[in-house]
């Protein structure tokens, strides 16, 4: 293994062992980096406590999914003032997340660039495809290294992306440093 491949199992120590100052794992709502949120399908369907919490747009990456027969979507926030995207992603090793990594990517700059915009990327839990995408956006757009990334989120937020999941960040990581994106 060369110096910038990094394996499933360092990314796995990496989440057991974070000593994170993270909340509870049963928090709804974390910020694991400025304006960006990673919470669970709880607070996607609380239009209040988004308003109260400033976010102007949301990334569901459970799209389709229903939760406590309340489902999510574009619909769901008209008239909020909430810009929604959706991704219609399975929490399993097997599923590709990695091809919409450049979409949430994308959707996410879009929020942030305006000038008082906050993202809230959620799952139905929070803890494997939403911070995946979390983490795949600081690779992409802020040219942190795979590591440095999921303990950038791992610091903020209980995580716990599966191995599948974290395979395709190890994928995106080489890809980066082999386009000279990234620094080994």
């Amino acid at each position: 293994m060369s110096d910038y491949q990094i394996s499933v199992e360092e990314l796995n120590d990496l989440l057991a062992n974070g000593s994170g100052c993270y909340s509870l794992p049963s928090a709804h709502s974390n910020e694991v980096a400025p304006r960006i949120h990673v919470g669970n399908a709880f607070i996607a369907k609380n239009i209040m406590r988004l308003q109260r919490l400033g976010i102007t747009h949301i990334l569901n990456a459970a799209e389709g999914k229903s939760f406590m027969h309340v489902n999510t979507n574009a619909e769901f926030y008209e008239g909020t003032g909430i810009t929604y995207h959706g991704i219609k992603a399975n929490d399993t090793q097997e599923f590709n997340l990695s091809r919409y990594f450049e979409e949430a990517a994308d959707f996410i700059d879009s929020a942030l660039s305006q000038k008082d915009g906050r993202v809230f990327v959620h799952c139905r839990e929070g803890y494997s495809r939403s911070p995946t995408l979390v983490i795949a956006y600081l690779m992409l757009r802020q040219n942190m290294e795979v590591k440095s990334a999921v303990s950038a989120v791992r610091q903020k937020r209980e995580i716990g992306p599966n191995d599948g999941f974290l395979k395709q960040l190890c994928q995106l990581n080489e890809r980066l440093v082999k386009e000279g994106k990234l620094k080994p």
